[in-house]
């Protein structure tokens, strides 16, 4: 197995994790914690579950982003790709640029808010509020993003499509 093997080959199980956990989150566990708030459940998966969660997450992220750009700099180029220096380069860049993105609002606005919401840095109940709506904001974006950084992941690898 070659460098570029290799670099594809981490940077696609990272990226599942990292995407995975994303969905999970907006889907299954923020609907969930609602209900789990409701029937006094909810200490259990704020306690064990979402820093655990988070953890991978957070980290998935580095090494979805790290394997990326190391694939990045053996094919198109990671200038080229980052600066869409021709139309290879454009189709990968979007997702790299879109990740790029994610990887920021992951350690710069999801993580440091959900350590407030979740108790792990002191913080008022208006500072937790606050906290978990940017979280949430953030995150969500992040789902919304994820569809279009895929599909210029798949364009670059199927050809690409029209831009």
């Amino acid at each position: 197995m070659n460098d570029l093997s290799l670099a594809v080959w981490f940077h696609v199980m990272a990226g599942i994790v990292w995407i995975g956990l994303l969905y999970y989150f907006n889907f299954v566990q923020v609907p969930g914690m609602a209900k789990a708030k409701a029937d006094g459940t909810a200490a259990g998966i704020a306690t064990h579950i979402a820093p655990r969660a988070l953890l991978w997450f957070r980290w998935a992220a580095v090494v979805t982003w790290v394997t990326g750009a190391g694939a990045l700099s053996l094919t198109v180029g990671f200038v080229e790709a980052f600066t869409f220096a021709n139309q290879a380069a454009t189709y990968i860049g979007i997702g790299a640029w879109l990740g790029t993105i994610m990887l920021f609002n992951v350690w710069v606005l999801i993580w440091p808010n959900q350590k407030k919401v979740l108790g792990m840095v002191q913080a008022s109940d208006e500072e937790k509020a606050k906290a978990a709506r940017t979280a949430l904001l953030a995150s969500r974006t992040n789902t919304a993003l994820s569809i279009p950084m895929l599909m210029s992941m798949v364009g670059y690898g199927h050809a690409g499509f029209p831009l």
